[in-house]
């Protein structure tokens, strides 16, 4: 059903801005459990705060505490959980925020729903890339293993696909750099689209 309530806002987003002193953009951050999206964003942000920029980061835990606790890890509510996320990022968008999500997002289908709620202009696809390996070295809270054991089903890596963005804004070669590399390469490609 089309909602039935119109839309008004008194106070649009070039103005706030403006007044925020930057350019709103989603910072969508892909990859396996384990690659370092989380500590990628959580560095991020941080390293924004310290240059003037007001943000927001998204991630699983404290998305999936709030605004998407009811969903499992069916494909459907896989599905649901990147909708809802994409609505709420073009809310912050629309504040003139710049909102950092860090989500495993594995398919295609998945990151083009996304574009297309968020827009194309505002969506800047991070692949952050280690492989899997590496990422079962780093999961501290033992998923891996679980989904190996057959506890956890479709988990991403191990029984259900991770599809490699064709052509993200940046990728991120966790493997190889420090997380202050990785973060300074960020920023250095994101800084000229920020900057009010």
């Amino acid at each position: 059903m089309e909602h039935i309530y119109p839309v008004v806002e008194k106070v649009g987003r070039a103005q706030k801005e403006q007044f925020l002193k930057q350019k709103a953009k989603v910072i969508w951050l892909t990859g396996l459990s384990g690659a370092g999206k989380s500590t990628i964003g959580l560095a991020l942000e941080q390293e924004l705060f310290k240059r003037g920029f007001f943000s927001q980061i998204l991630d699983g835990d404290n998305i999936r505490a709030g605004i998407n606790k009811n969903l499992s890890f069916t494909l459907q509510d896989r599905l649901e959980n990147i909708r809802r996320i994409s609505e709420v990022c073009k809310l912050y968008i629309n504040s003139g925020i710049i909102t950092i999500s860090c989500f495993i997002s594995p398919t295609h289908n998945d990151r083009q729903m996304a574009r297309s709620i968020i827009g194309q202009e505002d969506f800047l696809e991070v692949f952050v890339n280690a492989p899997i390996e590496i990422c079962e070295k780093r999961d501290i809270k033992g998923l891996y293993a679980k989904a190996r054991r057959g506890e956890i089903k479709n988990f991403t890596g191990i029984d259900a696909p991770f599809e490699i963005p064709e052509n993200p804004f940046l990728v991120l070669n966790t493997q190889e750099k420090t997380i202050d590399e990785t973060v300074n390469e960020l920023i250095d490609k994101i800084l000229p689209l920020i900057q009010g």
